[in-house]
């Protein structure tokens, strides 16, 4: 199945503002990027390095003024929804892998340290492994009210825990965070979502956040916002928690003035959508 995904930004700068920006997808996982573009105007220099999680990052100077970044590309996904492995047990704390423990550390918007005595009066008596984790997306999808404008940026997931509201990146941090409440390690993840298989969202597109949870010894994916597997996922960043995935990082007086999202099943006579490949790594 082939998915078309993308965005467009509109960034107006008061002076040259240092920029960062992580829109391209991950090189490695369940997709595989067929052909891409990306088009800035007015024209300049872009850095491409891969951060300390593995995301591609770009980096350039916003001139003074207005400028556009938009990038377009054609993914190859999965037919089928997120796999559910409801067999699989927890991995004790001695037995992780060493660079999986910091996904089992508070952060900044997932303060597990702050919940911990909740989280096992709430899931303690859930077998350990993926039975918990689904009964924390449970909990998370029931109790928690969704909806735009419901949090901000600095939005944690305590926050989230305390006022009950907020959107997907919230209902991921709150996610995040009991797991590692309970010593399950756990990873903020982000990326484009279309709508295959769902009545379609009515919503302007966006990106979408999720989690990936660590049981039976391998990472997998889990989602409360919606808490049903979903098919198409395009995984962009990785990280603690939205801190290490920002879309969009600007050093200085700068803002967002335009904002556009697209995630798209490519119909069978679209497949052949011509797109210019350029190559992003330098």
């Amino acid at each position: 199945m082939h998915v078309r995904v993308g965005c467009e930004f509109v960034i107006e700068s008061e002076t040259p503002t240092p920029t960062a920006a992580l829109v391209r997808p991950r090189e490695r996982g369940w997709h595989t990027l067929l052909t891409e573009r990306r088009e800035i105007a007015p024209a300049l220099p872009v850095r491409a390095y891969a951060d300390s999680f593995g995301n591609q990052v770009w980096r350039w100077v916003a001139p003074e003024g207005q400028m556009t970044m938009r990038y377009d590309a054609v993914a190859e996904v999965p037919d089928d929804a997120d796999p559910v492995r409801v067999d699989l047990p927890g991995t004790p704390v001695a037995a992780l892998p060493d660079d999986v423990l910091v996904y089992t550390l508070p952060s900044r918007h997932c303060q597990s340290d702050l919940v911990m005595g909740d989280a096992w009066s709430l899931f303690g008596e859930v077998p350990d492994g993926w039975a918990r984790v689904q009964a924390i997306c449970d909990w998370v999808h029931q109790n928690i009210e969704y909806g735009y404008g419901n949090s901000t940026s600095i939005t944690s997931g305590y926050d989230v825990y305390q006022q009950r509201r907020g959107v997907c990146r919230d209902f991921a941090h709150l996610s995040v965070m009991f797991c590692r409440a309970m010593n399950i390690p756990a990873r903020y993840v982000c990326g484009y979502l279309p709508d295959i298989g769902v009545p379609e969202n009515p919503t302007p597109m966006d990106f979408h956040a999720w989690f990936e949870a660590y049981v039976g010894g391998s990472w997998h994916t889990f989602d409360a916002r919606h808490n049903t597997p979903r098919i198409g996922r395009v995984l962009i960043a990785r990280g603690r928690d939205a801190v290490d995935t920002a879309f969009l990082t600007s050093y200085g007086p700068s803002k967002l003035v335009g904002f556009t999202v697209w995630a798209d099943q490519l119909r069978e006579d679209d497949q052949g959508v011509p797109l210019q490949q350029v190559e992003v790594h330098q």
